[in-house]
């Protein structure tokens, strides 16, 4: 079955089909009758974290990573955010032309890309930018731009993929892990539409559930923001609690981590860049991760692709 985009619109359109408030028809992503499990088999990579950049080799990195990835026998890539490095306090000049860079790296890939919006694909938020507020690109417009909504879902051989906008813009400029209240009520709408059974396999950038803090030097007190999580977790657990969720993807802490909560894995990807291109992080180093669908389990292989940094500083 070919992959079909449904765009954050067209969702919630759909969903009021489905929940008998219009007549506008159910696309594909809302038919069908409940899940019986037999579903033909597949693989898709989960790339994060690139933060390509002209420093640091990194575009050498990434087209490494991406010329090894394109070989993977996988249907598509999803992509888990912070695509470059840094959008957040550069000048216009400088985010234009790491958009430009990373868009001219990711067509090595050879695959259909669907993106997640990380928090440093966010344009002009810190006030050091010198970017205005008022600027048509401020903030996730420059991510639009090149990908796109920031949450939509798209089908692919009957599992439902939810691309989730974990990361909040807070009104001092600086950022937050959050699920907005709009995408909670877009979600709360495409959860009660779909048939009771249906895999999910959902997409955040900011983990919503991360042992991170446990094991790692970055204490939530650092942060003026709650900004290696979500603030709300609770809030989206109750939401998917009830339904056939395969995996949770995410990015944003550059580990390698599965955390099992309510029997839903929540498995953090690593980082393509490593530690942002200065070698391993927390003991993971640089890689992607080939992610395997066999009826309702996933199964996931992290891949190294052979970077060396030019400035090791492995933590």
């Amino acid at each position: 079955m070919a992959n079909t985009i449904i765009r954050r619109r067209e969702a919630l359109l759909s969903a009021s089909a489905a929940l008998g408030t219009s007549l506008l028809g159910t696309p594909p992503a809302f038919a069908g009758g409940a899940d019986t499990g037999t579903r033909e088999k597949f693989s898709f990579l989960f790339i994060t974290d690139t933060h390509l950049q002209p420093e640091l080799d990194a575009q050498k990195g990434c087209r490494m990573c991406f010329r090894q990835a394109s070989g993977e026998a996988a249907d598509f890539v999803l992509q888990g955010g912070d695509h470059v490095f840094d959008a957040m306090e550069v000048t216009h000049e400088r985010a234009g032309k790491l958009l430009d860079l990373y868009e001219m790296t990711e067509q090595i890939l050879g695959k259909k890309v669907y993106h997640t919006v990380g928090n440093h694909d966010c344009f002009g938020v810190y006030a050091s930018s010198g970017c205005s507020t008022g600027d048509p690109e401020f903030g996730k417009n420059y991510f639009r731009k090149a990908f796109g909504e920031t949450y939509y879902a798209f089908v692919h051989k009957g599992v439902h993929f939810i691309v989730l906008d974990s990361v909040t813009i807070t009104p001092d400029r600086d950022y937050e892990g959050r699920i907005s209240a709009e995408q909670v009520a877009w979600l709360k709408a495409y959860l009660s539409a779909i048939p009771t059974g249906t895999p999910l396999i959902i997409s955040s950038h900011i983990p919503i559930v991360t042992a991170f803090y446990t094991y790692a030097d970055e204490s939530p007190s650092l942060f003026k923001h709650q900004a290696l999580s979500t603030v709300n977790t609770r809030e989206i657990l109750q939401l998917i609690a009830s339904h056939n969720v395969l995996a949770v993807l995410q990015g944003h802490t550059h580990v390698l981590e599965r955390v099992v909560h309510g029997g839903i894995p929540f498995i953090t990807g690593g980082a393509v860049s490593g530690n942002w291109w200065h070698g391993t992080h927390l003991g993971t180093p640089e890689g992607y991760m080939v992610v395997h669908v066999n009826g309702n389990h996933v199964s996931t292989e992290y891949r190294t692709y052979g970077f060396r940094s030019v400035d090791p500083k492995n933590t």
